[in-house]
């Protein structure tokens, strides 16, 4: 079933994003959703995110991107989808801006 195959989601998302716990609430929600990778502030003013699971795992994940949480205004999301390849175990907040 290619489910269950590991995948590769980028998302970039813009808006009124950063400041209003979008990072941690992000973290949260991966981590409910088994997933592994990062997430980021970026020097434009976005959210960065790089999120590896499965497809159905990642699809709700960017279901709940889309909206974010509570004080957060999404305007704009752009995804990526590829193969994994980064190796991460775990997800977690950087707090390096790029």
């Amino acid at each position: 079933m290619s489910d269950v195959k590991r995948k590769q989601l980028r998302v970039v998302v813009s808006g009124q994003v950063q400041g209003v716990w979008y990072r941690a609430s992000a973290c949260s929600r991966a981590q409910q959703l088994g997933l592994s990778g990062r997430v980021w502030n970026r020097v434009d003013g976005k959210v960065e995110i790089v999120a590896e699971g499965s497809g159905s795992a990642l699809q709700g994940f960017l279901i709940w991107c889309a909206q974010g949480p509570p004080g957060a205004r999404v305007v704009g999301l752009e995804s990526y989808w590829s193969e994994p390849d980064a190796g991460f175990d775990d997800f977690r907040v950087s707090y390096e801006v790029s």
